[in-house]
């Protein structure tokens, strides 16, 4: 076999104290950019999230129009998972102020609407807020922008990594509330791309579940995640078509979440006794016997399903079958 324990430690270790200064000025430097707009960060230093963290977040305001915006890093750098010196650090660029609301139907027994919660509808601005984020990273750096499909991508340096900021309006959920509550919402984001349909995305939930779920793993599952996601890019990189087809159909944050749905006594009985090497094989066999469950797990956010048609559960259970092989062949 191939893979050796050490081989396996390697994998699951956390980011360096280098790449997790990279984090903090990634999210300065788009706070210092977005100054221009007139926002300010009040002299605050950044602070994660929740301890023990990277989700470095900030809060900026501006006195003269009552506009907020929330800063933080997400994904994989977010959730201390990465694996790949190389990633982008993603940026979530929360626009407060203004929101998107979610509301029980007029067809249900307690409609909601608007009127509920003594909300308007704002005109729609001359420029949208991913243009006004744009704007205001070229006047800061330059050629380094590039307008992407969902974010605006901040070219690095020997000073910050690769910066994938995503502009994004805040998202009110409150199809739970029945007491017209204003703060009674379940919170996310939406993400308008500038082709294609909007997207919601609950970053902070995943960033929450995920810690919740290392701590109750006794720090077993945020490793097993980062072996996971190696052995998805080795799969990849390698010479052998079924693996790379199987990689290339699934992503590292599927895989996170894939084993976010698998029970805390598991890690505790397999990862708190054996060696790695035979808990990474166990927890192979374990998704192979469970791919029937697949369809019923949720997102590490626990909200949004894992697999959001048959075509991304088709792809998930294939890469687990092939995983199997690609295991027992190196």
């Amino acid at each position: 076999m191939k893979f050796t324990e050490s081989m396996l430690d390697n994998y699951s270790q956390p980011l360096s104290a280098t790449e997790d200064q990279y984090c903090q000025n990634a999210i300065c430097m788009v706070s210092d950019a977005l100054k221009r707009l007139g926002f300010t960060d009040d002299g605050k230093a950044i602070s994660p999230l929740y301890p023990d963290t990277y989700a470095y977040s900030l809060q900026l305001r501006n006195a003269s129009n009552n506009r907020k915006i929330k800063l933080f890093v997400q994904g994989s750098y977010a959730n201390n998972t990465n694996v790949r010196t190389q990633s982008d650090v993603d940026i979530a660029v929360i626009q407060e102020e203004v929101f998107i609301t979610e509301y029980r139907s007029s067809g249900s027994i307690y409609p909601q609407s608007d009127s509920d919660y003594g909300f308007f509808t704002v005109p729609k601005a001359a420029k949208s807020f991913k243009d006004e984020v744009q704007e205001c990273l070229i006047y800061k750096f330059g050629t380094d922008v590039e307008r992407k499909n969902k974010s605006i991508k901040v070219h690095g340096n020997t000073y910050r990594k690769d910066a994938d900021t995503v502009p994004c309006k805040r998202y009110r959920d409150y199809r739970g509330d029945y007491s017209k509550n204003e703060s009674n919402y379940v919170g996310g984001v939406v993400i308008t791309p500038d082709h294609g349909s909007r997207i919601i995305n609950y970053p902070e939930q995943h960033i929450a579940n995920g810690r919740s779920k290392n701590v109750a793993t006794h720090y077993h599952y945020k490793k097993m995640v980062r072996i996971m996601k190696k052995m998805r890019y080795l799969m990849e990189d390698s010479y052998y078509p079924s693996y790379i087809t199987a990689a290339s159909g699934v992503n590292s944050f599927m895989l996170e979440s894939l084993l976010w749905n698998i029970e805390d006594p598991w890690y505790l009985d397999n990862c708190g006794i054996y060696r790695k090497v035979f808990a990474f094989k166990q927890m192979i066999t374990y998704l192979s016997s469970h791919k029937g469950s697949f369809k019923l797990y949720k997102e590490a956010n626990g909200i949004k399903p894992l697999c959001a048609n048959n075509e991304a559960y088709n792809n998930l259970c294939a890469f687990v079958d092939v995983l199997s092989s690609f295991y027992e062949y190196e």
